[in-house]
């Protein structure tokens, strides 16, 4: 199995695109230990973002909830979101929207350090086999509830 970390390939990082493998960040980054990071699983089909700016809206407010507003607005993480898949030839693939505090500061209060935006993509098939789509497939609802929003710390 091929290694995330060792790609070729793009990814948009705040506002830039940066080689796959320049794509890094420091180990005392504030997400890592604190876990102040948001991020979106998304779904390109015919070189089409499925729901797009839902998906943003739910990264931005996601970020709101951890206290901390992202440094691009919704249009422009779509934009770039289409950028990136365009930028690595994505038709049918995965994309990854990210937000987190970086390591500027340490401590559970980290209010200074800078939130960092990066956008991933690559190639990801369907699940599922194409004789399967047309029959249907069986899904299952977990019986787990999501928490309430009201029991994420705040920054």
């Amino acid at each position: 199995m091929a290694s995330f970390d060792d790609r070729d390939g793009l990814i948009w990082y705040d506002g830039e695109m940066v080689p796959w493998r320049e794509a890094k960040l420091h180990v005392l980054t504030h997400a890592l230990h604190y876990a102040s990071a948001v991020f979106e699983g998304e779904r390109s089909y015919g070189g089409e973002i499925f729901k797009l700016t839902e998906h943003s809206e739910r990264l931005a407010n996601s970020a709101k909830i951890l206290g901390f507003d992202l440094p691009y607005s919704v249009a422009e993480i779509d934009e770039a979101n289409r950028q990136v898949c365009q930028a690595n030839s994505i038709t049918d693939g995965y994309v990854r929207p990210m937000a987190w505090r970086g390591s500027e500061m340490m401590g559970v209060s980290a209010q200074e350090s800078k939130i960092h935006v990066a956008i991933a993509t690559w190639p990801w098939p369907s699940y599922f086999p194409p004789e399967a789509r047309m029959k249907g497939i069986r899904l299952k609802t977990a019986s787990w509830r999501r928490p309430a929003p009201e029991t994420a710390p705040v920054f």
